[in-house]
């Protein structure tokens, strides 16, 4: 997906190890449609050569504030005149200082300082020792760059280059990506709290076994990454998968469809919008064997007794948030058959104003899907794309339905 594509984004890197995470960045910005335009510090040559950047961007790389190959000589005010947005990666404590003070004695906090504030935005991700990081000093002028309108991007815990472990690494690239594509996407939901359910529920016959089903959960995680790059404060009430939590978003992790409504039910009462996405089990075994269920050599098959599981979208579609119009519920229908009139069977049953439904086996483990949106109007399909890329037509499709006031 070429998310930032004709996107120009001036990448900054100042005086730190965690330049080598920059290349990584600058490689999946470009791979992206981005064109990105690095500045170096004095500083940053010394952990990374203008050479890699160069060969990394495809561009050349500005260090110095009297560039001959400016024609004005003012390589400050053309980069930033030209930018869509400047990213500062690794942002050392050293330059944040500068920031805060306004300090414009080389070419990168010139770059800064030259921004047309109410467009190009700055983003920051700080690198360094833990004990930089926690110091007054450094928290009081991450609060200063943040009232004077930077965006902080925070900070990784773990192991430092120092050999101490602690706050203040750098974000790792994908993370920073995420972010700078988040920067681009319209905040059609900003304001709102939204709770997604995604992937399976497992439902133990023993210690050992259990019943689920083929759902990766990669629907659900794509909707709430959307959900937040639109602007939405975001639960995620994730089934027994193997996904990365999308940057910025609240996970809870449970295992049974029980364990699911009650996570669902406690992250609801302050939601606005609720979106089931998991698939869960509709039935569970009526009692769960303390034991391993073996076979005893008789050929006989045990017995097996089931119980229906809880309706977790209806629980709370009929609760009093959503009956008093203050959370706007959408159910998921995977079916392997007659979809259409499977999911507008669902809807109507379920009372929720919007249903989307999908093809189970053409989507489950897949990185693209399909959708068909249904709501009292009538059916509308979203053509076969990424998974991310149709989460955020439905979160588009979710705030243009929202009540008036409420989007």
């Amino acid at each position: 997906m070429q998310d930032l594509a004709g996107k120009h984004i001036v990448l900054g890197l100042t005086g730190g190890i965690a330049c080598y995470k920059s290349a990584e960045l600058c490689r999946l910005l470009v791979k992206a449609g981005a064109i990105v335009q690095v500045v170096m510090t004095e500083a940053a040559t010394q952990f990374m050569t203008p050479v890699t950047m160069q060969a990394l961007s495809g561009r050349p790389v500005y260090t110095s504030q009297w560039d001959a190959r400016e024609p004005n000589n003012m390589p400050h005010i053309n980069l930033s005149r030209e930018a869509d947005a400047i990213v500062l990666a690794p942002a050392s404590a050293d330059f944040i200082a500068r920031l805060v003070q306004g300090r414009s004695d080389e070419l990168l906090s010139l770059l800064c300082l030259a921004r047309p504030l109410d467009r190009v935005p700055l983003l920051i991700a700080p690198a360094m020792n833990r004990e930089m990081w926690v110091h007054p000093a450094t928290q009081r002028n991450l609060r200063q760059v943040d009232a004077d309108g930077a965006r902080v991007l925070g900070v990784g815990n773990g192991w430092q280059a120092c050999g101490e472990t602690g706050d203040g690494r750098m974000l790792e690239p994908l993370q920073l990506f995420e972010e700078i594509v988040a920067q681009f996407q319209p905040k059609v939901l900003a304001g709102q709290q939204v709770v997604v359910t995604a992937g399976p529920t497992f439902e133990a016959l023993d210690p050992i076994r259990g019943i689920t089903n083929h759902s990766s959960g990669k629907m659900g995680f794509a909707i709430a990454r959307a959900a937040r790059e639109a602007g939405a404060e975001v639960t995620l009430v994730a089934g027994p998968v193997h996904l990365p939590t999308p940057r910025g978003v609240a996970r809870i992790d449970v295992q049974s469809a029980r364990e699911m409504l009650e996570a669902s039910q406690g992250a609801a009462q302050s939601a606005s919008v609720f979106i089931a996405t998991a698939a869960v089990a509709d039935w569970r075994p009526a009692s769960q064997s303390e034991q391993k269920i073996k076979k005893d050599g008789s050929g006989q098959v045990p017995v097996l007794h089931f119980v229906e599981n809880p309706d977790i979208l209806q629980s709370i579609a009929q609760g009093e948030r959503a009956r008093a119009g203050k959370l706007f519920c959408v159910g998921f229908a995977a079916e392997s058959e007659n979809l259409v009139a499977h999911a507008k069977a669902k809807r109507e049953r379920k009372g929720i104003p919007l249903l989307v439904g999908n093809i189970g086996p053409l989507t489950f483990g897949q990185d693209h899907n399909s959708l068909l949106l249904v709501d009292a109007h009538g059916v509308r399909e979203l053509p076969r794309a990424p998974k991310l890329a149709l989460a955020r037509e439905l979160v588009t499709e979710i705030a243009a339905r929202l009540p008036p006031g409420r989007a």
